[in-house]
């Protein structure tokens, strides 16, 4: 039997001529990523090993990004730790204020991930590199102990969901459009500890951006991982950003899925995710009538130059509504840098918006956006849980930069169209 995208990369990082589904190995790995909540953990548990440091000084990145920088005394000791735990063990990848962003932004940014690659890190939106042709995936801060000290991780083989992407999208249609439709459809337990491996002529439509964010959100469906083929655009991202060679990996043609999903981009419409599940998607017409109090555009899924760019071009010349409140957060400092040389920042101050250093802030109500009792809000992140970005009976609806643009200015959901 063939193998998939997902288990060649783990047979050769096992050492094996071949893995099946449900097979458990030990694999290599190429990178072992940690952020200021989980990393401080991990410390801990290497503390109580007796380990004789960390396996690869260019191996680990750790990236200061949650709470950055610190809104508070317990952030700041958290940071503090890593920052001399990093020098203690000459970590070359440590990243803190100045030097930052979004970890799952910056670390293909600064091409620390390239295809073929196995990752761990200690952050379930770890997936994301699959964007990349890597095997990536977030384990517990355990786990991201044994990693730095070993630069070996445990895996049971996951099975995998063929999903075939058809068709060319309609304007504003984005891979936030995508991945929210797939995880509406299937729910988000559809995919449990298995690899969404995405195909189909239709990924000649999709910017890597597109496929950062599909990958970034496969975990909201449940997925091990999520993994798109190594094509022109993925090597040519790559070779602009790393001087590591690619290894480039391609499902057998009998590889096993255990279902076949096909999605026609032509005939997607924006979509948004109610309250309090990303399954709980709707069509963007659907929710014109729900009043909004805040708008964030920005996070690991949509922070990126791309996503700023479509939502500029939105609000350019215009206004965010009365008693809305807009908070824009570039991904990274270079993403940052880019949007200040478009004007796109000028666009978004202008226009009534706020500008943040990156930070993931906002998306798990760490802070720069709290929402109070009964408030609603348009994000741009990955997850709309109860209490996610503040009081309990506040109301997160998901939805792609173009429709969070939108919405700012007429202070109800609003299909970019419209405007």
């Amino acid at each position: 039997m063939g193998m998939t995208m997902t288990q060649k990369i783990l047979a050769a990082h096992a050492g094996l001529s071949s893995v099946e589904a449900g097979q458990l190995i030990e694999a290599d790995l190429d990178l072992v990523l940690g952020n200021d909540i989980t990393t401080p953990v991990a410390i801990h548990e290497i503390d109580k090993m007796k380990t004789n440091g960390v396996f690869h000084k260019d191996k680990i990145a750790l990236v200061m990004d949650h709470f950055v920088p610190n809104k508070d005394i317990k952030s700041a000791e958290h940071t503090k730790l890593v920052r001399e735990f990093a020098g203690k063990n000459g970590i070359t990848n440590y990243f803190d204020v100045g030097d930052m962003g979004i970890e799952h932004a910056l670390l293909p940014e600064k091409g620390l991930v390239i295809a073929g690659d196995a990752v761990i890190g200690a952050d379930s939106h770890t997936c994301t590199y699959g964007a990349l042709g890597a095997f990536s995936t977030g384990v517990g801060s355990t786990d991201m102990a044994a990693g730095m000290a070993t630069g070996k991780a445990w895996f049971k083989v996951p099975s995998a969901i063929k999903v075939e992407l058809i068709g060319k999208p309609a304007p504003f249609i984005s891979g936030k459009d995508i991945i929210l439709y797939l995880i509406g459809r299937i729910g988000v337990d559809g995919a449990l500890y298995q690899s969404l491996e995405f195909v189909g002529d239709g990924l000649q439509y999709m910017s890597m951006d597109d496929r950062f964010t599909i990958a970034n959100m496969a975990i909201e469906a449940g997925a091990k991982n999520g993994i798109f083929p190594v094509d022109d655009l993925t090597l040519d991202y790559i070779k602009e950003r790393s001087t590591r060679q690619p290894k480039v990996y391609e499902a057998d043609p009998d590889a096993e899925y255990t279902r076949t999903i096909t999605i026609n981009l032509s005939t997607l419409r924006p979509t948004v995710a109610y309250p309090h599940l990303p399954e709980n998607t709707h069509p963007v017409e659907d929710a014109r009538n729900i009043k909004i109090d805040q708008v964030v555009i920005g996070s690991c899924t949509n922070g990126r130059i791309s996503d700023l760019r479509v939502a500029a071009e939105i609000m350019k010349g215009k206004h965010v509504a009365k008693n809305v409140r807009v908070i824009v957060i570039p991904a990274t400092q270079k993403i940052y840098l880019e949007a200040m040389e478009a004007g796109y920042l000028r666009t978004f101050i202008e226009a009534g918006a706020v500008v943040s250093t990156p930070t993931c802030g906002p998306c798990l109500g760490g802070y720069m956006g709290i929402l109070a009792s009964g408030e609603k809000c348009v994000s741009t992140t990955n997850r709309n849980f109860i209490g996610r970005m503040g009081a309990i009976d506040s109301e997160i609806y998901l939805a792609s930069p173009a429709v969070a643009a939108a919405s700012a200015l007429t202070g109800f959901i609003t299909d970019p169209s419209e405007i």
